[in-house]
C-alpha cells in the first residue's frame, strides 16, 4: 500500500512540474449516495451526505489532463432489519485522467486512495465509535463525466466502486460503493 500511495504521489509531482502553466486550481462540493456491498449478501441501502473539496487541473495537451483531487466524503450506509447506520468520514485523493472533448464534456477514470477520518455506528439513539473495526485506508477505482462551461463553473458526475476491504476483521468483508454528483469551479479557466 506504502508503494502505491508513493507512487501515485511521485506522478503528481512529475506532471505538476511539467505542466505548472497548464494548471487550473479550483473546489468542488456535491451530494454523496453511498452504500456498502458486503460478500455475503447483507443488503446496506444508501446514504446520502456531501463531499467537499479542492483539486488541481493540469492539462497534459489539448484533449488529455491529469486531475488529482483531496475531497472530505461522507460515506457509510444504512442496514434496515435493525434500523442502524454506518457513517463514515473520509479524506479521499484521487488522481483521475480525463480526456477533454471540445465542447466541455469530459470523461474520466482513475486510482482513489481514501483515509478514515471517522466511522461511527448508530442503532435507535445509541451511537457508538467504530473506528477500530475499520481499515484506516480504503482503495476505490472512480469512473465518471463532467461539463465545464467557459465561465470555469462545471458539472460532475462519478462513481466510486472500492477494491479493498475496509474492515479490520477478516469474517466480513465491506467494499464502499458511492455515486457522487455535484458543481466545481476551476479558477482562472479560459476557454
Amino acid at each position: 500500500m506504502k508503494k502505491i500511495i508513493g507512487l501515485m504521489i511521485i506522478a503528481t509531482g512529475l506532471v505538476t512540474s511539467v505542466a505548472a502553466q497548464n494548471t487550473h486550481f479550483g473546489l468542488k462540493a456535491g451530494l454523496n449516495l453511498a452504500s456498502l456491498q458486503n460478500a455475503d449478501g447483507a443488503d446496506y441501502d444508501s446514504r446520502a451526505g456531501l463531499h467537499v473539496g479542492g483539486l488541481a487541473h493540469i492539462h497534459v495537451s489539448t484533449h488529455f489532463a491529469v486531475q488529482p483531487e483531496v475531497v472530505f466524503s461522507m460515506q457509510g450506509g444504512d442496514y434496515d432489519p435493525a434500523n442502524a447506520k454506518l457513517k463514515l468520514n473520509y479524506i479521499n485523493v484521487p488522481v483521475l485522467a480525463q480526456y477533454m472533448f471540445n465542447e466541455g464534456f469530459r470523461i474520466q477514470t482513475g486510482p482513489q486512495v481514501g483515509f478514515l477520518v471517522s466511522a461511527k455506528s448508530k442503532v435507535g439513539d445509541v451511537e457508538t465509535d467504530q473506528k477500530d473495526n475499520f481499515n484506516s485506508v480504503d482503495f476505490a477505482w472512480t469512473v465518471g463525466a463532467g461539463y465545464l462551461f467557459p465561465q470555469g463553473i462545471g458539472i460532475d458526475a462519478r462513481y466510486n466502486i472500492g477494491i479493498s476491504d475496509i474492515t479490520e476483521n477478516n469474517t466480513n468483508k465491506f467494499t464502499n460503493r458511492v455515486f457522487q454528483v455535484g458543481l466545481f469551479y476551476q479558477f482562472m479557466h479560459h476557454k
